[in-house]
């Protein structure tokens, strides 16, 4: 059974979240602060962190820029829960590196096909290195090796997010083709998804702003206006 840590201040949300996730079948771990929730997270390695926006102490998109900045703690999906369901509230969370991010009221089907969708590419993600040990993918100056889930760009490691490593592994196995945002949206965050083409617009620029601070890095991601995005052919 798949453990769950469901971070909210809101008693009544956290504990209608808890009954619903409860009867279907999940362990669920509570929290109502950001520190609280940090602590949790670290100590138990959930499986999965729905995270409010809006917290005590330390604030949800704080928690979850520290949470992705930690070893132990980098690779668990996050699903940010709020009220503010403004554009740039979401585009905010998804850069700092949640997988995804649900608007409230949202009803309990949505939630749990979104905690399914995430679950279920987390378990790829843990299979899928073990049929590709040893594959290190090279174009000039950026290597990916992605039995250790690696990047490097003139020798100075990368820090990527797991959807972001997923992205450019994806577009750097077929150099030179062209993907639409809708394809890449269906690649790599499944069919489950229920969000928009943005969000892998989101996750390009984060890529390509991490790139643009090591010295003399070509732009590996090229835009097709109007279609969508490929890696560039450097052979």
């Amino acid at each position: 059974m798949h453990r769950i840590l469901v971070v909210d201040d809101e008693l009544n949300i956290l504990e209608l979240i808890r009954y619903n996730l409860e009867k279907d079948g999940f362990i669920v771990l509570t929290a109502s602060d950001g520190n609280t929730a940090l602590e949790m997270a670290k100590r138990e390695k959930p499986d999965l962190i729905l995270l409010d926006v809006m917290l005590p102490g330390v604030d949800g998109l704080s928690a979850c820029r520290l949470l992705r900045q930690n070893e132990d703690t980098r690779k668990i999906p996050i699903i940010m829960i709020s009220a503010r369901g403004e554009e740039l509230d979401k585009v905010l969370g998804l850069e700092i590196g949640a997988d995804d991010y649900v608007t409230k009221p949202f009803s309990n089907r949505e939630l749990l096909a979104r905690i399914k969708a995430r679950l279920r590419h987390r378990l790829d993600d843990a299979i899928e290195p073990e049929k590709r040990r040893g594959d290190v993918i090279i174009h000039g100056e950026l290597v990916i090796d992605q039995s250790r889930y690696l990047v490097t760009v003139n020798g100075a490691r990368q820090d990527l997010t797991p959807k972001e490593f997923e992205l450019l592994r994806f577009l750097a196995l077929e150099p030179g083709k062209v993907f639409s945002r809708e394809y890449l949206l269906e690649k790599i965050w499944g069919y489950d998804y229920l969000g928009d083409s943005r969000t892998v617009d989101v996750h390009i620029r984060h890529i390509r702003q991490k790139f643009e601070q090591v010295p003399g890095c070509l732009q590996y991601i090229e835009t097709v206006r109007g279609v969508g995005y490929r890696f560039k052919d450097i052979s």
